[in-house]
Order: C-alpha cells, then structure tokens, then sequence
C-alpha cells in the first residue's frame, strides 16, 4: 500500500480559536509529524442556519505560522483569487514564501460563497473569468516574470515581485470547475479536492480522479504529472463533533491502526497527499492523529 503525505487542517469556523491555540496547534502538529498545515481563506459564513462566524484573514496567519514552524509545508486551503488584486496577492505570495523558506503552498480557487463576496464589497459576478485573468497574472509574476496584461477585469502594467524568489512555490487548484480546471492545469503541480465531493471513501476517490485523469486530458496535460491532494474527514469523538454530518459523507473514525489504513487507502486511490480535517479540531486531536502518522510510518 502506498504511503501518503499528510497535511492538518487548521480551524477555521468550528469555534472560536484565538492565536495561542494556533501556535500550540502548528508547533504540536510539527513535532508529531505532520507534512503541512493548512489555513481556510474564508472572511464570512451566515444564513446556512447556523450562527454567523468568521475566521482569521488567512494570509496574515500564514505569514504568523511561516515565523514559528520550521520544517512542514504552509498553505491556504484554497486562497481564492477574487479576493485581491492579483498582483497584490502574488506579492504578498512571494513575501510568506520568503518568510517560511520557501515552504508555501499556493492553493488556488474562484470562491463560492456569495455571503462573504456581497458583505465585504467584491464582485460576485463573472467569478470563472475574473479567475482566469487573475490566475494569468499570479503565475506569471511568481515565475519572475515581468508582467503586463490588459483583460475585461485586471490589469498589470510593468509588473515585478521584487526582490526575487529563490523558487516559486508551488502551486495548486482546488477546484472542480471545467474553466478553473481548464484555465489552471496546464500550468499548476498539484490538484485538490474537499470530502464532500468524493464523499470521504476510496471507492469516491478514486471516481474523482478519474475525472480530473479526464480534465487533464482535454487540458493538454499527461495526468500522471499532477500530484492529488485529497481532504479527508476524521471524525475522532462523536459527544464532541464540530461539524454538522453532511448527506453522502462518510468520517473516517476508528484506532490509530484503522485511521492509518484508512488514509492508505486514500493514496492507493491516487491521493499523494491527504490532509486530514479533524473534527474536533484541538491539540489533543492532532496528537491522536500523530499516533496514526507513527503506525504509516512503520
């Protein structure tokens, strides 16, 4: 069975989190083992019939987290693009890269949730196009290049990230949208997918990246080239879930031994990477699934 890298999903809105649990969490999650640590890039969450929250803006968090880890792998989960300004977002990129030592992840999506779109006063409309020059911009510009484009919703004229990279990070969509896909994996390292699309099982899984073997196909791209990322839930204790039970979603649950075979399963349906989205989502949680990461490693 193949061995998967493993990445942590941070809080983002089961509760109220504040920077202290964040600092014990990604230094815990260092030390046990885990390969990356994941942040959501979300500003607002209400009418879904749950009580209004909000995460912590994702890019200063990440920056925060680039300053007190050492070894694992830094990313938003996914940033979306429409957001920013995307030679902004490039630069601020390139500056969390720099600060973590050129250890980013640069997830990538058009955004989905109007709410947050419609409170903080960004366009909702055209969010596919919008993407697709975006996206033209922030790869161009992590690539060193110098840029200047002119489209129906960005622009950069001259543009540079100064100083310059070591590297680029690298860079992944999470994304099953026909134009995102189309627009993105010709170019990216890596493709994501949250649980809820593939509803948490192998068999699921390994429907979905099918599907994206397909996209990469009429992309133009051999998909044996793209790394897969999968999200997996792990639902550790049911008196203390977070997270509301999705229709079609199964947790993966169990010992330290079964949640192991279950993210092995996950990579022999062609997962190189899970991230595990813990629910709870505490310390002690991550310290549970570390017991798991000991027996993959074994």
């Amino acid at each position: 069975m193949r061995v998967p890298r493993v990445g942590i999903q941070l809080p983002e809105v089961e509760r109220e989190v504040r920077w202290p649990e964040y600092l014990a969490m990604a230094r815990t999650a260092e030390a046990v083992g885990f390969d990356s640590i994941w942040v959501g890039d979300h500003y607002l969450y209400r009418d879904d019939g749950r009580p209004e929250r909000g995460p912590w803006e994702a890019w200063t968090t990440l920056a925060a987290l680039a300053a007190v880890t050492e070894r694992v792998r830094l990313g938003p989960l996914v940033a979306c693009l429409n957001f920013h300004e995307p030679a902004v977002l490039a630069k601020v990129a390139a500056t969390v890269h720099e600060i973590s030592g050129g250890r980013l992840a640069l997830g990538i999506g058009a955004g989905w949730n109007r709410t947050e779109f419609d409170a903080f006063g960004i366009p909702f409309d055209h969010r596919a196009s919008r993407f697709e020059e975006a996206f033209e911009i922030v790869r161009r510009l992590l690539a060193g290049q110098r840029v200047t484009f002119e489209g129906n919703w960005h622009r950069a004229n001259d543009a540079v990230l100064l100083p310059r990279s070591a590297a680029p990070p690298t860079l992944m969509v999470g994304s099953t949208g026909e134009r995102v896909l189309a627009a993105t994996l010709p170019f990216v390292d890596a493709w994501n997918t949250w649980f809820d699309w593939y509803g948490n099982t192998p068999e699921g899984l390994a429907r979905a990246m099918a599907t994206i073997d397909a996209a990469c196909e009429r992309a133009g791209r051999d998909p044996a080239t793209l790394e897969r990322s999968a999200c997996v839930l792990v639902r550790l204790d049911d008196r203390a879930a977070e997270r509301p039970d999705e229709p079609g979603v199964t947790p993966l649950r169990g010992s330290a031994t079964e949640i192991a075979t279950g993210l092995r399963a996950m990579a022999d349906a062609g997962a190189n990477e899970v991230i595990v989205v813990c629910d709870p989502i505490t310390e002690a949680s991550i310290r549970t699934v570390g017991d798991a990461l000991a027996v993959l490693e074994g």
